[in-house]
């Protein structure tokens, strides 16, 4: 079993000055944290990368960290057989408000998957998101600092998984 921990959209120190702390207790015990983009500021690696190995995509807003090593435009990992693609905005979908299945989670829920082929961790919307398409999941965590573009607690995600199960949970800061 493998849990990882997802954000996006931090925002640093734009948005909001740190990471808010609750976020450091979530992940406590987490095998790895994707960040999904738009961090603005190293520190923010940094930080994550006391709790858990981190690996981050590069946002459209993420102009001076293209030099660290754990930012790339797109990582394509295998944990536990299944295949992690992680960018920033959802590639080959189009426009998310094209797709009814793409409007953000109205509450904090968890989500369960049987024998997924892929995941996509994406980020960009500061929507939380998790939609099933053809066996491949697509997972938004949403912005924990900067939700639906409004200062305020966000939300991030839990991944969890097992014998190529997914369980996620979206998780709404305080």
């Amino acid at each position: 079993m493998t849990v990882i921990g997802l954000l996006s959209d931090t925002h640093i120190p734009v948005d909001a000055e740190v990471l808010p702390g609750q976020i450091k207790k979530l992940f406590h015990g987490v095998d790895l944290i994707l960040h999904a983009g738009d961090i603005y500021n190293v520190s923010v690696l940094d930080e994550l990368e006391h709790i858990a190995p981190v690996l981050a995509a590069r946002g459209d807003d993420d102009f001076d960290i293209v030099k660290d090593s754990r930012v790339k435009e797109r990582h394509d990992i295998t944990v536990g057989g299944i295949t992690l693609t992680l960018v920033h905005s959802e590639p080959g979908f189009g426009p998310w408000a094209m797709f009814p299945e793409s409007k953000g989670v109205a509450d904090p829920a968890s989500y369960q998957f049987k024998t997924v082929s892929g995941i996509i961790v994406c980020g960009h919307t500061h929507m939380p998101k998790v939609a099933n398409r053809g066996g491949y999941l697509i997972i938004n965590p949403g912005s924990p600092t900067f939700p639906y573009y409004i200062h305020r607690p966000g939300t991030v995600a839990l991944l969890t998984l097992n014998s190529g199960d997914a369980e996620v949970h979206i998780i709404q800061l305080q």
